[in-house]
């Protein structure tokens, strides 16, 4: 089943702290099949998409939800306002938004979308790898 949730950053992201990630869950993974982040400001921002080898910090659960109402609630966990840096893994996208309300980048990723492994440790999250962070619009779509 396909499963999404969207929402405005509730922290800026650093090299190793998330705006938002989406981690699995003992015993269920996923499937990210695609992510957008727009930018809420008029400063240009650089964002990218890393895997989280730890869920240190994640901050707050987020209410996910289903493509399909009748669809079984998510068992992956979308959480926001990272408290803590995280173990960052291998960056998969990089992209800079531009200096203007809106613009952003959409990632897809295809057939079989980027494998989230079961285990709470196991996660993508939208950060920001170099210079100053800032809040941005941003939503996961993902298949479990």
């Amino acid at each position: 089943m396909r499963y999404t949730f969207g929402m405005r950053s509730t922290v800026v992201g650093t090299s190793a702290r998330a705006m938002m990630s989406l981690f699995g869950i003992a015993g269920v993974g996923g499937r990210l099949r695609e992510v957008g982040v727009f930018n809420t400001t008029t400063t240009a921002v650089a964002i990218a998409l890393a895997r989280f080898t730890n869920a240190t910090g994640v901050g707050a659960g987020q209410a996910e939800g289903e493509y399909d109402e009748n669809a079984a609630a998510p068992s992956c966990t979308v959480f926001a306002g990272h408290t803590a840096d995280g173990g960052v893994g291998q960056i998969l996208r990089q992209a800079t938004l531009g200096a203007a309300a809106g613009a952003g980048v959409i990632w897809t990723f295809g057939d079989s979308g980027i494998v989230i492994q079961p285990g709470t440790a196991n996660g993508l999250g939208i950060l920001t790898p170099t210079g100053t962070g800032q809040l941005c619009d941003l939503y996961f779509d993902w298949d479990e």
